[in-house]
């Protein structure tokens, strides 16, 4: 009895520990949702950019939509939270409910986010995430725009937000 509960709660935590995407129904409290546009400048938007490709090339092999890169709101917040993660270091969805809220704020329907750390390649993090079915179905849903925070720490491993949002 004791070894399944000891097998069941390393499941468990194995999947916490890598489970990094996240949708929706979350709810915030009120709060202060402004945000220094400044910040989507920070993100490596050559990474974004083959991110994107990426993203897209598979949405449109499966009969969705492409979607389009938001380097305003999504990404300040995106890299709002990915210094947040390297401060951390750890990946995390802290706060998403405010990131949620202020993208709503703004005109989204819905928000979802994947977050990752360590890959060298927009090639090897989109494959990561298409093989993980939480990850694939937030890059699969329903959204129209993504925002992007790609940072590296001060070893230069990179950390990776990517919001998704309709409108």
């Amino acid at each position: 009895m004791n070894l399944l509960k000891t097998s069941l709660l390393a499941t468990v935590l194995f999947l916490t520990v890598t489970s990094c995407s996240k949708e929706e129904e979350v709810v915030a409290n009120e709060a202060n949702y402004s945000i220094d546009l400044n910040l989507a400048q920070e993100t490596d938007w050559e990474m974004a950019n083959e991110i994107l490709a990426l993203v897209n090339e598979h949405r449109v092999s499966i009969g969705l939509s492409t979607i389009a890169r938001d380097q305003q709101y999504a990404s300040a917040y995106a890299v709002e939270h990915t210094k947040y993660m390297i401060e951390m270091s750890q990946i995390n969805h802290d706060n998403f409910g405010d990131r949620s809220r202020a993208l709503k704020d703004r005109g989204a329907v819905s928000v979802g986010e994947n977050v990752a750390s360590g890959y060298d390649s927009a090639q090897m993090l989109v494959t990561a995430w298409l093989n993980s079915p939480s990850h694939r179905s937030v890059l699969e849903g329903n959204y129209t725009h993504s925002g992007f925070g790609i940072m590296t720490n001060a070893r230069g491993k990179y950390y990776f937000t990517q919001l998704f949002y309709r409108k």
